[in-house]
């Protein structure tokens, strides 16, 4: 008779496994966890503050979304006039499409509905807000560079999206301060020469203002813009996993290596954190911080403008430059082409990201670096001419953005309205060739002073007399470096550092 065989009893081996441990193994047992994605669970991420901006415009997008969702619920996008009987007193009887009867609706008569309407809206300002801080990160660090000039491009088209997104929300609830911004966006395709009236009709269905600007709005806000920035956002994931993050020069980091936090899990537990502080402010902002109050404004009348009507600080740009844009017309045909908004509202948008796309190709170019992959970031100060074009086109964007308030300026400081516009005027053209100037300068006077504190070191506080009988002060070698920093002195200073320093690693040879 044979005797039963019983099972061996576990080891202290396999007892002393943790438990996580023996999660994985029941997991990968079942589905390829580890062997699909522990590789991809172990790809380190570097710590520094600067690149979390990226993080920051993914988490405000998911607080867009889940607000958005819930506003969905109880918003009307028609423009069918109905008498306002809400609670809110100072407009009751008054004639109202049903977007801005609904809008009230939601802020007055919905548990949370003003809540989410706020988070929605400030959580529009991070996000867009993010994703150009973001982009002004990877500009001065030059982590445009090969390979990563696709992604670049992607993140262009993503800002612009965002712009876009951000416009077609503002224009939804109908009320006068949104309307005057619909009517801005008439005139400009008003003033495209020969199809100009075509693509007024097209969009806005009939005469302004028609009424179904808002219901073709509406699809476009919540479905065809999102869609495309969630394809956009995840092929930008992808190409960042897939061709690694870019990191600051160090002793040990490389073209090769990435020095940081694993995925998991340290860089996911302070990615959830982050996540949870975004989460907090935009709450805190949307109960706190009043925006976009469109019971102040009124509903939209075509005969009406609200007074001191500013947009939001993502297209005060455009308002600017259409401000401060003489008034030029020429007739050619029979037809006026308006040159005081087709150059503001048209062609100068369209120069500024044909700018923004092209720049890391002619940058490469002109360097000689698009061979060569770069995986280590430039510090702005070894760039001094790109960091100076940064500077200038900030400053740029600055004085149309200045420009776009010029009647509130001119009306808080008591100044003359014609004198502050020709002044804005000079100095669209003066200070962005200043600030490059100055910029540069100061990354020479950077460079000469950290090479000089690297050769000399650093002053203890100590003085001496020499044997001349003069005296010195005393000088310790340099252990504190910033992110990036060079070690030792370099050799010679580069009259020009459009190329790297010879000092950094060689870049690795092109080809994965």
């Amino acid at each position: 008779m044979k005797a039963e065989r019983r099972p061996s009893a576990p080891s202290a081996e396999s007892e002393a496994r943790r438990p996580g441990e023996r999660f994985a193994d029941a997991a990968d047992g079942r589905l390829p966890v580890l062997d699909g994605g522990g590789r991809l669970l172990r790809k380190a991420f570097p710590e520094h503050w600067s690149f979390l901006l990226g993080e920051i415009a993914l988490y405000s997008l998911i607080v867009l979304i889940v607000t958005g969702v819930w506003l969905t619920l109880f918003f009307k996008p028609a423009m069918h006039e109905v008498v306002y009987q809400g609670p809110y007193v100072p407009l009751r009887g008054t004639l109202v499409s049903e977007a801005f009867d609904s809008t009230l609706h939601i802020s007055f008569e919905v548990r949370g509905g003003l809540l989410m309407r706020q988070m929605h809206h400030w959580a529009a300002l991070v996000f867009v807000s993010a994703i150009g801080l973001h982009l002004l990160r990877i500009f001065f660090t030059g982590a445009f560079r090969r390979p990563r000039e696709i992604n670049w491009v992607i993140g262009v088209t993503l800002f612009l999206i965002a712009l876009a997104e951000g416009f077609a929300g503002y224009s939804l609830p109908d009320d006068l301060l949104s309307g005057t911004g619909l009517r801005i966006a008439q005139g400009i395709m008003l003033s495209l020469p020969v199809v100009g009236t075509y693509v007024s009709m097209f969009v806005f269905g009939s005469q302004y203002p028609g009424e179904d600007i808002v219901s073709r709005l509406y699809p476009v806000h919540i479905l065809l813009l999102p869609g495309a920035l969630l394809a956009l956002l995840t092929a930008h994931l992808i190409l960042v996993f897939h061709l690694k993050h870019t990191q600051w020069r160090g002793p040990r980091a490389t073209n090769r290596n990435v020095i940081g936090k694993p995925l998991f899990p340290q860089f996911a537990a302070s990615s959830i954190g982050l996540s949870l502080m975004v989460f907090g402010v935009i709450a805190m902002l949307g109960s706190v911080a009043q925006i976009n109050p469109v019971w102040t404004y009124g509903p939209y009348r075509p005969d009406q403008a609200s007074t001191g009507s500013q947009p939001d600080w993502y297209v005060g740009f455009l308002e600017g430059s259409l401000r401060l844009m003489p008034r030029w017309e020429t007739t050619v045909a029979a037809r006026t082409i308006m040159w005081n908004v087709l150059l503001p509202g048209v062609v100068l948008p369209l120069l500024l990201f044909a700018v923004l796309y092209a720049y890391p190709f002619v940058e490469q170019r002109l360097t000689g670096e698009r061979h060569r992959e770069q995986h280590l970031c430039d510090r702005p100060r070894e760039r001094p001419v790109r960091t100076g074009l940064g500077v200038a086109g900030i400053t740029f964007y600055g004085v149309l953005l200045l420009a776009g308030g010029n009647d509130i300026v001119a009306d808080t400081f008591q100044i003359s309205l014609n004198s502050l516009t020709w002044t804005l005027r000079i100095a669209l053209v003066a200070a962005p060739v200043f600030a490059f100037l100055l910029t540069r300068r100061l990354c020479h006077a950077l460079l000469e002073a950290e090479q000089k504190r690297l050769a000399e070191g650093e002053e203890t506080g100590e003085v001496r007399q020499t044997v001349e009988g003069g005296y010195e002060s005393g000088h310790e070698p340099v252990t504190d470096f910033r992110p990036g920093a060079p070690r030792k002195p370099l050799s010679s200073l580069e009259p020009r550092t459009g190329t790297p320093s010879r000092e950094h690693p060689e870049p690795a040879p092109p080809g994965r």
